[in-house]
């Protein structure tokens, strides 16, 4: 029962059919009413409330509203934190095929939360939300193969997963695909494909990847070096948190002049008001 909002009256409108049809027992409005309170969408944020709502829909049986109230147990969102009480409802909705608890479950199995650790486990639930599309279920298995965490340590392995979730728009997996071009792991080394794969993770605004931008501007790899574009990319990375991007813009400004500082922080404060879009 999807609320299509159009201006404030239907905004109320489509709540009171909500609320109606949630009071009814109509599942899916449960399920809505509840995602309105988690959220704060057109009501107070109230997770007490939102927990109500989707254990009403969840003891009917709805996979989503069920996942809901995992991910609340898991959060300790409107109940007491409770990795085993999270797991319980991500089995009962994974078992109904919902790719979010399946991903949920492997995580948990990979962390040990609230099940005893267990690597084949976090696999077997990983692969059935990654079969269904689930772009993080596909980065972490890439990432255990990449890192052996877990599997037999296969490159190949990882770049096919990371490729997966790459190409329906996953940053961290575009960025992961940037940093194996790099290294040439599990592919040929190619600096500048390295490039092109950090620039799509970029313009999401990928921390990681605008730290990589700024360090192969720097070293001149796969692109002609420049130290002003190291300098901006390193300067935007610093912005998202990155402490060694900070080490190393300040280490560019030993190389450059003040003019050219000046018009990197001006290139920054420009691509960060295109939402990284455009930047070169």
């Amino acid at each position: 029962m999807p609320l299509l909002i159009i201006n404030e009256d239907d905004f109320e409108s489509a709540v009171k059919r909500a609320r109606l049809a949630a009071v009814q027992g109509d599942a899916e409005a449960q399920n809505n009413i509840g995602s309105m309170y988690y959220t704060g969408h057109g009501v107070a944020q109230n997770y007490v409330e939102a927990e109500k709502w989707f254990r009403l829909a969840a003891v009917q049986g709805h996979a989503t509203s069920i996942n809901n109230l995992g991910k609340m147990y898991y959060k300790g969102q409107g109940v007491v934190q409770n990795y085993a009480e999270a797991v319980k409802w991500f089995r009962l909705a994974a078992a109904q095929g919902d790719a979010e608890s399946q991903y949920n479950l492997g995580v948990m199995f990979h962390k040990g939360e609230g099940v005893a650790q267990d690597y084949a486990e976090a696999m077997k639930w990983l692969r059935l939300a990654a079969a269904q599309g689930d772009v993080r279920a596909q980065n972490n298995i890439g990432s255990m193969y990449y890192t052996g965490h877990g599997v037999a340590q296969n490159y190949v392995e990882a770049e096919k997963w990371f490729r997966l979730a790459a190409v329906q728009g996953h940053a961290t997996s575009i960025n992961n695909l940037g940093k194996m071009y790099y290294k040439g792991q599990g592919v040929v080394q190619n600096y500048a494909e390295a490039v092109n794969w950090f620039r799509l993770a970029a313009v999401q605004g990928d921390a990681k990847s605008l730290f990589h931008l700024g360090g192969l501007y720097f070293e001149g790899k796969g692109v002609v070096q420049d130290f002003v574009h190291a300098h901006m990319w390193f300067n935007l990375a610093a912005a998202s948190g990155d402490i060694t991007a900070v080490k190393l813009r300040d280490i560019v400004e030993t190389l450059i002049t003040s003019q050219q500082i000046a018009e990197a922080q001006q290139m920054a404060s420009d691509c960060k008001q295109k939402n990284f879009k455009g930047c070169e």
